[in-house]
């Protein structure tokens, strides 16, 4: 089976990362780490190609099997992730949570959300440590 995990190089990316490899030695599964920017312009979430090395090294140091998809499509990491997780037989998906304001949450139209509503798997969220 699949573990997807939302990766995005920050610290609720990494905290995301830790817990779904840990799902993977557990279950021995793969794990499909998506991490996408929804323009061609990419922002913060979006990992360098330095830090895409890095977590190739990262993951084959864990000894996991591991599929890496950076995606520039024009849809939110919520779609790509929800149609993912439709395509793959999937155990659960992993993603980092951020704190937000109390604003925030009330305009929570985060991709959090949206994964958490509409996702058809066991959804772990995780906060970083801080």
């Amino acid at each position: 089976m699949i573990i997807i995990v939302g990766y995005t190089p920050t610290p609720e990316g990494e905290a995301a990362l830790d817990h779904a490899i840990a799902e993977a030695h557990h279950h021995d599964d793969d794990l499909l780490v998506v991490n996408v920017s929804a323009s061609s312009n990419p922002h913060a979430d979006f990992a360098t190609d330095t830090q895409v090395a890095d977590l190739e090294r990262r993951l084959r140091a864990e000894g996991v099997r591991f599929t890496l998809r950076q995606l520039v499509r024009g849809r939110s990491a919520a779609d790509e992730i929800l149609d993912l997780e439709a395509d793959q037989h999937v155990r659960g998906v992993v993603i980092g949570l951020r704190h937000r304001s109390p604003v925030g949450k009330l305009l929570l139209g985060s991709t959090a959300q949206r994964i958490l509503l509409e996702s058809t798997s066991p959804v772990i969220s995780v906060k970083a440590v801080r």
